[in-house]
């Protein structure tokens, strides 16, 4: 049992009962929120990339599947993971990406390695003097079973 003394300073009782109870509530959101993402079935095979090359100002959007290395130009993009909002937040996906660049004499650089947001690409955006490369959205996630059916 604390003495009295220690009951008065000033930060007694948010130690003892506030940061305790905050820490509880933000564990179970954190659970309740990855629940919630996982039963809306936000389940992804990739990620829905579009890349600009500089020099002839031409956009590609292009698939990345999960760790199947993807070119554009010189680069080689590799997604990891992407992640979708479930429609009752706002809209965002976010992916991991690694990007590499090759060139023909010498072994691959890597220029990326992080998340991008599809919502606001210059907060981690690939610096590259020639491509751009951003997210736009996740691959919907094939289901064998009803492939099959139709």
């Amino acid at each position: 049992m604390p003495s009295d003394a220690s009951r008065r300073r000033p930060g007694f009782l948010m130690r003892r009962f506030l940061l305790p109870g905050t820490l509880a509530v933000a564990l179970a959101w954190g659970t309740a929120s990855e629940l919630s993402a996982q039963d809306v079935g936000t389940a992804s095979s990739g990620a829905v990339l579009q890349g600009l090359d500089k020099v002839t100002a031409r956009i590609s959007t292009f698939e990345a599947p999960f760790d199947v290395p993807v070119r554009f130009g010189s680069l080689v993009i590799q997604a990891r993971a992407c992640h979708k909002a479930p429609p009752t937040e706002p809209p965002e996906s976010t992916a991991f990406i690694e990007i590499d660049e090759t060139f023909e004499t010498a072994l691959p650089r890597d220029l990326f390695t992080g998340w991008m947001f599809a919502s606001s690409p210059a907060v981690s955006a690939l610096e590259h003097p020639v491509y751009d490369v951003w997210v736009v959205d996740c691959m919907k996630a094939s289901n064998s079973a009803s492939d099959n059916s139709g």
